[in-house]
């Protein structure tokens, strides 16, 4: 496993030089604890419901396609998100985005994943919010970037999926930037191609 840092890239190559077909994007967070006497007398935790989204570019930075709460699978099928978790309970990934690579079409280019707070909550209320790329093949996870820095953002620009001659790279963004959906974060996302 490769843990990145903010703009550091890795090739989804196996070890044995072959390239990964099926891959899982995870995101998870928590709800920061309140702190003290007063956090405890007002009742702990609140639920925070991110939302992960997967936009489809092609070599043009034109988007085409946007898989995400509002549509949960690409019209070919080569991608599909497995649901929205409105609070962010439990261990492990809280949401997850399921590419099949070698069936994404041929015209795009890039996968952008993104993480949006769609009630407006700020990521100074969340902690150990992670984004993972898994091999959906053998469970095992190939890449992590930690969504650190909280602030009064209220959305990130996760990682990139980019082609590169037969197969595909992942790039660790990291850009923060505000908006409840993927829709707000249109100008933010294109910037990062």
């Amino acid at each position: 496993m490769v843990s990145l840092a903010k703009g550091q890239s890795v090739s989804l190559e196996k070890r044995d030089g072959s390239a990964l077909t099926r891959v899982i994007m995870g995101l998870g967070w928590d709800v920061k604890q309140k702190k003290g006497f007063f956090g405890a007398l007002m009742g702990g935790n609140d639920e925070i419901d991110l939302d992960a989204s997967c936009l489809m570019f092609n070599a043009q930075g034109q988007p085409l396609e946007a898989i995400w709460f509002g549509q949960l699978r690409s019209e070919d099928g080569s991608i599909i998100h497995t649901g929205d978790n409105r609070t962010g309970d439990g261990d492990g990934d809280d949401e997850q985005i399921i590419v099949d690579l070698p069936r994404v079409p041929a015209d795009v280019q890039t996968l952008v994943f993104t993480v949006n707070s769609f009630q407006g909550d700020t990521f100074d209320r969340i902690e150990n919010a992670f984004c993972r790329l898994v091999d959906a093949t053998t469970g095992q996870e190939m890449a992590r970037y930690d969504l650190t820095g909280s602030g009064s953002h209220t959305a990130q620009i996760m990682a990139k999926l980019s082609r590169s001659g037969a197969g595909w790279v992942m790039t660790a963004i990291g850009g923060i930037t505000s908006g409840r959906t993927f829709h707000d974060m249109m100008p933010a996302i294109v910037r990062s191609l």
